[in-house]
């Protein structure tokens, strides 16, 4: 279990909130947490990088001189693996790079991640009314009153992600929204600072915590 204190638009203690997550046990946290991020990398690769071998080189069905009596090194292509424009050897081929995990094990990686940077999370009131219109420069105002390292990567996770909220983050460089629904490992590794609102923690205790 653990109390984080919530804090308002201005800054100030305004009230605490719990997080209490089952999480895996310490030596086997470490190991099934990089399962679950090595999982989530592959599964994002495209896969399609592909090279062509001699044989789908077009061209180089001739022999370019004969084999004996020239001098020169004897060829039967253009398009050996040794000339330039020739095929590639051992070449990338379109591949699928989809790994399978269990989801039991997949929510418990993401649990244990989470509870892993519970130091890192600022928790704050929904300030979704605080941002009527889209204003930056008002949220960066805001993280530096919450005590968000200016030049670190943060993560912003909320409920639901409003228009609004959306449009005033992303053009903030290394600033990322996601909502509690969307909680992935890599972001939760990947920041140096997660700032949470107290709805999207409670909804992170309600969604999460049922395994």
């Amino acid at each position: 279990m653990a109390n984080c204190v919530i804090r308002n638009w201005q800054g100030e203690e305004a009230g605490s909130a719990t997080l209490e997550l089952a999480v895996a046990k310490a030596e086997n946290a470490s190991h099934i947490v990089h399962r679950a991020l090595i999982r989530q990398t592959n599964n994002a690769r495209q896969g399609t990088a592909s090279a062509k071998t001699r044989a789908e080189v077009r061209g180089g069905g001739r022999k370019p001189w004969k084999q004996k009596g020239t001098g020169r090194a004897r060829a039967g292509s253009i398009r050996s693996p040794l000339w330039r424009g020739g095929g590639v050897i051992f070449g990338p081929k379109p591949k699928d790079y989809n790994m399978k995990m269990n989801r039991k094990e997949r929510r418990l990686a993401l649990r244990t991640a989470l509870m892993g940077r519970i130091e890192d999370i600022i928790v704050v009131q929904d300030f979704t009314t605080n941002l009527a219109q889209p204003k930056t420069k008002e949220f960066v105002q805001a993280m530096t009153r919450w005590g968000v390292e200016p030049d670190g990567k943060v993560l912003v996770i909320v409920a639901e992600v409003e228009d609004n909220t959306l449009l005033s983050v992303r053009n903030i460089a290394n600033v990322k929204m996601i909502s509690a629904s969307g909680l992935n490992v890599f972001d939760l590794l990947n920041a140096d600072q997660i700032v949470a609102t107290a709805e999207a923690i409670a909804k992170i205790q309600e969604v999460y915590n049922d395994d």
